[in-house]
């Protein structure tokens, strides 16, 4: 699919100033930018945006742009020698074969070509913050109170850095561009290279005087409490993102995020398995023969369980809607109940008698649990 003219993305002219095309890019991007804009074509049109400024904002770029359109910036493009003959990838003649010089150049100048950085406005790097909370509290939800460092644009200078706005002129050493030509003589010359200006920092602005709020640097520390809401039925792991609390954006651009990391203390008797719960009940072996009720402890209180009659070992009972609730939907898992019959270890004179009388009961009756078994297997 055929690209888009360069200047009819940015929404300028083709006689726009750079002045012009950052206004409209930085209107743009923060308009399309994926963190903001939750469209599914907001990452390719923010990819478009940010493409067009790359090429219209470096006067080098733009001018190949002019002469030779869209093709001069394809992979493999040749413009008939009046272009830079290495950006090609390919370079052909004077001896070099069939040979990519931009490794050879990236061994001297640590990049290819006359390539320029980006000035235009970066989110700033995410960041994450870990907090530990009880089982329980991941549960039924809690809300808690943890401490935040990060970095807000300045008040009084809007994030310029400079006193007013009158303080702000174009850099005198890149005079606006933000880069600044460097000659390195190599093994096949002296070559050309464009780097960020060391006096703006690609900004293409300097500050005369610098803001007495923040010293020039365009934002001011802040130390919060910020109080996070723990949604109930989160999982040990997930994490809670905070816009804006992450590190501070250059250029112009918004702050990274702060992600919550949740961790989960581990219960003494429940386990749980997505949103189903688990849990270990203990019962003789007389409440599972005669069958019992018990209340069995869940996650939202006690519930009373009929135990059948007969139940066996490991047998497995299911509590429906008593887990935990979906984070999203809010429908409930289930509580499985795994019976773990236990055998008496001390007994008195009178139970083991009452265990005797029932042992003859069965022998009589030939109906020994192990003799039926012993009887099958030797197929009997």
């Amino acid at each position: 699919m055929a690209k888009r003219d360069y200047y009819e993305v940015l929404g300028v002219n083709k006689s726009a100033s750079k002045d012009e095309i950052k206004s409209a890019y930085r209107k743009l991007a923060k308009q399309y930018h994926p963190d903001i804009n939750k469209s599914p074509d907001a990452p390719k049109k923010f990819e478009e945006i940010q493409e067009a400024y790359d090429i219209l904002y470096d006067d080098n770029k733009r001018k190949t742009y002019d002469q030779f359109g869209m093709a001069a910036f394809e992979q493999g493009a040749s413009t008939g020698g009046a272009g830079n003959p290495f950006s090609g990838g390919g370079f052909q003649g004077a001896g070099f074969g069939d040979i990519d010089l931009g490794d050879i150049f990236s061994s001297f100048f640590g990049g290819g070509g006359s390539r320029s950085g980006t000035h235009g406005p970066q989110k700033g790097e995410d960041r994450i913050q870990r907090v530990r909370i009880n089982f329980m509290d991941s549960i039924t939800g809690r809300k808690v109170v943890i401490p935040v460092n990060y970095e807000e644009e300045c008040p009084h200078c809007h994030g310029s850095g400079a006193e007013s706005p009158s303080d702000v002129v174009t850099c005198p050493k890149c005079r606006g561009t933000g880069t600044v030509r460097v000659q390195t003589r190599t093994i096949f010359g002296v070559m050309q290279q464009e780097s960020t200006c060391p006096d703006c920092g690609g900004s293409g602005k300097s500050i005369k005087n610098r803001c007495h709020q923040c010293g020039g640097s365009g934002y001011t520390k802040i130390h919060k409490d910020l109080e996070v809401n723990i949604p109930a039925g989160i999982s040990n792991g997930q994490q809670i993102r905070l816009s804006g609390k992450g590190g501070r954006g250059y250029s112009g651009g918004p702050n990274g995020d702060l992600y919550v990391e949740i961790l989960v203390k581990e219960h003494e008797f429940f386990k749980r398995d997505g949103n189903d719960i688990h849990i270990d009940i203990p019962l003789s072996f007389i409440d599972c023969a005669l069958g019992t009720e018990i209340d069995v402890p869940t996650v939202y209180g006690d519930v009373k369980v009929v135990v059948p009659e007969g139940t066996q070992p490991e047998q497995i009972l299911k509590l429906k809607d008593r887990g935990v609730k979906d984070l999203r939907s809010g429908r409930p898992g289930s509580e499985f109940i795994h019976i773990k019959v236990k055998t008496p270890t001390s007994l008195s004179k009178e139970q083991k008698q009452l265990l005797k009388s029932f042992q003859g009961i069965e022998d009589a009756k030939k109906e020994n649990i192990f003799r039926k078994w012993k009887k099958k297997f030797e197929g009997k």
